[in-house]
């Protein structure tokens, strides 16, 4: 007899299905049978598209690349929650054992204006590649590079910014404020460098440039729900946008520009 734990799955898929940006969309209902527990959840849409095809219907179209957690290029709200129901992880870390035969699972895009949703389940994350190059770089010196130990950097700041270098730009934290805000990611971004010496010489016009570029590109504001931490892969803590404010406050009354 096999155990429940693994048996197979008959799921209802209530996936979001939209042809471009300037069309509308609606929720179409598609059935699978005998689905692995131990696949992952885009193999299990791997699965509907080859019947999709088959059936000579349009694949539905979704974001993935490494299939490992590591990229941020997939992302899907499912049942309601950005990468669905387990804890930091990825929708391609998800696995067909955390739903019941007979589920149905509710499967829809990032919910944004700043990440319009080009076809079904896929969405133009650019805005955050545009806030990334409003911050600049870090200024470099010519020569040789110097010996890493010789700057010297408290263990505690060192460990904070590599916290919040570990943001993969999901949009995870997006998808889950009620505001749509990406505060949590340009918090990321912002303190990951004013925590080291290499990003103190454009730390002013950096936070000023990305805040300003986050707000231009229609990103909501932060109401401190806290429900992007909750929902980061990367677990980026929410304390990264309190030194988000700081850092944009102090440049505010200090810049020259």
């Amino acid at each position: 007899m096999i155990s429940p734990v693994h048996k197979n799955l008959s799921l209802t898929l209530r996936i979001w299905r939209q042809p471009s940006t300037d069309e509308q969309g609606e929720f179409r209902d598609y059935q699978l049978q005998d689905i692995s527990p131990h696949m992952s959840f885009l193999e299990m849409l791997d699965i509907l598209n080859e019947q999709l095809i088959e059936q000579g219907e349009e694949a539905v179209a979704f974001d993935h690349d490494c299939r490992e957690g590591i990229c941020g290029t997939c992302g899907l709200v499912i049942n309601g929650r950005a990468h669905g129901p387990d804890h930091e992880t990825t929708t391609c870390q998800l696995h067909m054992r955390r739903f019941e035969d007979g589920d149905t699972i509710v499967i829809e895009p990032w919910r944004a204006r700043a990440f319009p949703v080009l076809r079904d389940l896929a969405v133009d994350r650019t805005a955050f590649d545009r806030v990334i190059q409003a911050g600049g770089y870090v200024s470099v010196k010519t020569g040789q590079a110097p010996d890493g130990n010789a700057i010297m950097i408290p263990s505690q700041d060192q460990e904070e910014s590599m916290d919040a270098a570990a943001c993969i730009g999901c949009g995870a934290c997006v998808a889950a404020c009620k505001n749509a805000s990406a505060m949590l990611f340009t918090a990321a971004k912002v303190s990951h460098l004013v925590n080291l010496p290499q990003g103190e010489p454009e730390r002013k016009k950096r936070v000023l440039a990305m805040i300003n570029q986050h707000d231009e590109e229609g990103f909501g504001a932060c109401t401190n729900t806290n429900e992007c931490e909750a929902a980061c892969p990367a677990g980026i803590s929410v304390s990264h946008i309190a030194r988000l404010n700081r850092e944009y406050m102090k440049a505010m009354l200090t810049s020259k520009e």
